[in-house]
């Protein structure tokens, strides 16, 4: 997607994001761009409007700041070198993309994709300290997995996803 259309795909936005001439997110959102979005407002907390997956595609498509995966850092609270290969980004392509100052359209979904689930964590467990506690720790419903390192995949993700679904409703796992 060009930054022409990438812009026109974020302009419905009403006033809260958009692309700047870099390609970049302007900080409209309270705290930053799309990770901070997705942490700070999970699914159902906001109108589907503020933010439509169509916007959400275009930025992806258009590439994330280096500071969305820092901010998505410091949100989970997990060291970078710990984060970085879950995200399934090299040391060497990490260092490219942080003098370039973008992530690829891969990197940037797996980014958003963690802050998704960060997100869903948080609205399920009430609390950022919760949430960060229960991704970084084993988990039953998951067979013993660590949901951090289950959502490396867009599958695993989904089942760590699944699995804050049914403790929301009090579903036993």
């Amino acid at each position: 997607m060009s930054r022409t259309s990438t812009k026109q795909a974020l302009h419905g936005v009403q006033g809260k994001l958009e692309v700047g001439e870099s390609g970049g997110l302007a900080a409209g959102l309270s705290g930053g761009g799309v990770v901070n979005f997705c942490v700070r407002h999970p699914t159902g907390k906001i109108a589907a409007s503020a933010f439509t997956a169509s916007q959400l595609i275009g930025v992806i498509q258009a590439g994330l700041p280096v500071q969305e995966l820092k901010d998505l850092q410091a949100s989970l609270a997990v060291p970078m070198d710990q984060l970085v290969p879950m995200l399934g980004i090299s040391k060497a392509t990490l260092h490219r993309r942080i003098a370039g100052g973008r992530l690829g359209p891969a990197e940037s979904g797996r980014v958003v994709r963690f802050a998704r689930l960060m997100g869903k964590a948080v609205e399920v467990m009430e609390s950022e300290k919760d949430a960060r506690r229960w991704l970084t720790s084993p988990q039953f419903g998951l067979g013993g997995a660590v949901p951090l390192e289950y959502a490396e995949t867009e599958v695993g993700a989904r089942e760590v996803e699944d699995l804050l679904g049914r403790i929301e409703f009090g579903v036993y796992s």
